[in-house]
């Protein structure tokens, strides 16, 4: 069986630190990932993905004992949370927060299909993605508020009541329910006899 072969890099991609392999594992992993958020602009993504190499390849080379690919990954969600915060215009908001609200309102408002060269551009945001993106945020609803609820007893009718109060009686006079279970028992002998007949 034939093995892949490489994906290229970019020709301006030049990393100090780690392997060739690592350094295509980490493309694959950051371009599956802008896969996933629809970027199919194949200029569009080589840009995006060498931008974040760069990024990642400058820690590696302060810290070449990480994983090109993990650093990669960590370096797109900076970049993602980074970007969503300047759009949604919501900065200092925790990175789950951001996340969530970013990508929920980049799927709403289809970004990425109908400004396929805009998603995680740095330079300039067109001014109608970004309304787009702000209309599709999803807000969350009122706070809570603190009410009170005054316990009611439930009333279950009159057949719950009735069925209680039998079974309280079977469990005051336990003959009387040894009585009633060897009748259902009978009873069930009886009718799978006559049923194999």
């Amino acid at each position: 069986m034939a093995e892949n072969p490489l994906v290229e890099l970019p020709p301006a991609f030049h990393p100090k630190t780690g392997s060739l392999e690592a350094w295509n594992a980490a493309y694959v992993r950051v371009e599956d990932y802008l896969r996933a958020h629809r970027v199919h602009n194949r200029l569009h993504q080589i840009r995006l993905i060498q931008t974040i190499l760069e990024r990642a390849a400058e820690r590696h080379a302060a810290n070449p004992a990480l994983d090109p690919t993990i650093l990669a990954a960590e370096e797109i969600e900076a970049l993602m949370d980074a970007w969503f915060a300047d759009v949604l215009d919501d900065r200092g908001q925790p990175h789950d927060r951001i996340a969530i609200d970013g990508r929920v309102a980049l799927l709403l408002c289809d970004g990425p299909q109908r400004w396929p060269q805009a998603f995680l551009d740095e330079r300039q945001i067109p001014d109608e993605f970004a309304q787009a993106m702000r209309v599709s945020r999803i807000k969350a609803g009122p706070d809570l508020a603190v009410s009170s609820m005054v316990p009611r007893p439930i009333d279950l009718g009159a057949i719950t009541e009735a069925a209680g109060e039998t079974l309280e009686r079977f469990e005051r006079w336990p003959l009387l329910r040894t009585l009633l279970l060897w009748l259902l028992f009978i009873w069930a002998l009886v009718a799978i006899f006559h049923a194999t007949r």
